[in-house]
């Protein structure tokens, strides 16, 4: 199975944290998604015959910031030129300001079947801080609409935000599971160079993000979902039982998945690809009926240090018998050596499951993933 990602470059306005590739400006809007259509066919013989796409995912940018018509337009697009699953998860990224009653109850008569909203707080002051274009009132009224006309949907939330308590925090995470929401993203703001919170700390006008506060509040949110039911089934990601993302999950597994649209990452299974991260010359090349991509032919390394990135973010973990046969005894001794330090600090453990030895990370050593992974990666 596959996955086709539709990266939509379009904002009202730009949040402070953010470093994705949009524009503010909707002035080619019109043109944009007829050239988004347009890649999707020029890209229809990507898949083998027997490959079917199981997850569409509508990301940004603000895929919100579409009416109703055009995102119609593309998910037919996508029937039209590949052949789809009986029942595929269509995910539609959303803002609060984005979503009222009349929006909601036209995108519930959609193919869309999977929302996902960007809150990120329930504080007003939080909003402000990150410029987010909608408002602590709007957050609670999109849901309230929303669940009653969706039954798939997932919030997003920061932790970490400067000057943010824990019990403000933890009120963040009781106000989204008031709502009864089966799935719950998460991170930890994080500052990216050139953004514009990155010049505000450099100035003295905003505070930086303590990673120590950040871990808290990670654990927070870790001990408060599992209570609820929710599994924590990856780094960032928490879902009740069958409400895992199908879309994100394909990318921590390996899948192939097709992305369309200026910046957007695809995958085949051996090479990654990226499009060109302007908005104006990628419609002069699919004008010209030419794909602005490059291509990275992943080596053996690339695909052995992403495994590892993946699967320790992971329920799943790193399987020690597929590492052996997918990349050699060399790099199965070396992933050992190295985790070790790990496993008698307790951050690692090597598990049996259904047989196989999985290496996967402890409760204790979760918030500290990416560190750990990057020190287990081969280095040339």
């Amino acid at each position: 199975m596959s996955g086709i990602y539709i990266h939509i470059p379009f904002c009202k306005q730009a949040c402070y944290y953010c470093d994705f590739h949009f524009s503010t400006s909707l002035k080619k809007k019109e043109a944009m998604i007829l050239a988004l259509a347009k890649e999707i066919e020029l890209r229809k013989n990507e898949l083998l015959n027997s490959e079917k796409i199981e997850t569409i995912y509508f990301g940004g940018g603000t895929p919100s910031i579409l009416s109703v018509e055009e995102i119609q337009f593309l998910i037919n697009t996508v029937y039209q030129n590949f052949e789809v699953v009986e029942n595929p998860e269509i995910t539609l990224e959303a803002n609060p300001d984005d979503l009222n009653n009349e929006s909601i109850r036209l995108l519930a008569n959609t193919p869309i079947n999977r929302l996902s909203i960007g809150i990120q707080s329930f504080f007003e002051d939080d909003l402000k801080l990150m410029n987010r274009a909608h408002n602590a009132e709007e957050a609670k009224k999109c849901l309230e609409i929303a669940t009653k006309h969706f039954n798939n949907i997932t919030v997003d939330l920061i932790y970490g935000i400067p000057n943010m308590s824990n019990e403000r925090w933890s009120q963040n995470i009781e106000t989204a599971l008031s709502f009864g929401i089966p799935h719950v993203s998460s991170y930890a703001l994080t500052v990216e160079p050139k953004t514009a919170l990155d010049k505000f700390i450099k100035k003295g006008l905003v505070q930086q993000p303590n990673d120590e506060v950040a871990q808290e509040h990670f654990h927070i949110l870790v001990n408060r979902l599992q209570k609820e039911g929710f599994v924590h089934y990856e780094l960032s990601n928490f879902g009740k039982p069958n409400y895992f993302s199908k879309n994100n999950s394909a990318y921590w597994l390996g899948k192939k998945y097709i992305g369309i649209g200026p910046s957007a990452h695809s995958y085949d299974g051996k090479n990654r690809s990226w499009n060109i991260a302007n908005n104006s010359l990628y419609l002069k090349s699919i004008h010209e009926n030419k794909l602005p991509c490059e291509t990275e032919i992943l080596s053996k390394t690339d695909n052995y240090n992403e495994y590892i990135m993946t699967g320790l973010r992971t329920i799943w973990g790193v399987s020690l018998e597929k590492v052996k046969t997918d990349f050699g005894t060399d790099y199965h001794d070396y992933l050992l050596k190295n985790s070790t330090k790990f496993l008698e600090n307790g951050l690692l453990e090597i598990i049996n499951s259904n047989g196989y030895r999985k290496l996967k990370t402890t409760q204790k050593g979760k918030f500290l993933t990416d560190g750990i992974a990057s020190d287990l990666f081969w280095v040339e």
